[in-house]
């Protein structure tokens, strides 16, 4: 899912939200997002978090993406947080 920030904070423009089921894929999902935008020549200003806590954050300035284990992500309901932003785009 990604969120509109733009309308309702300063802090960054889009939310990028996303889970995955293990450490694993978690890590997965992070390298694949620094993977891909490496090569556009953008890398992530600060990365917070770790695969085996269930949560991670890359900050892209403009864009910061959350990566959860569903435990966390429903426990921090960032959806439910930011519910004035505007969805951009939600994928199954």
């Amino acid at each position: 899912m990604m969120l509109d920030l733009r309308p309702v904070a300063l802090i960054a423009d889009y939310f990028v939200l996303c889970d995955g089921q293990s450490a694993r894929q978690l890590r997965a999902i992070s390298d694949a997002i620094v993977e891909e935008l490496k090569e556009f020549g953008e890398r992530p200003l600060r990365v917070e978090g770790t695969p085996e806590s269930g949560w991670l954050l890359l900050d892209y300035g403009a864009v910061i993406a959350h990566i959860f284990s569903p435990a966390l992500r429903a426990y921090y309901d960032l959806e439910r947080l930011w519910k004035e932003a505007p969805m951009v785009v939600r994928m199954q």
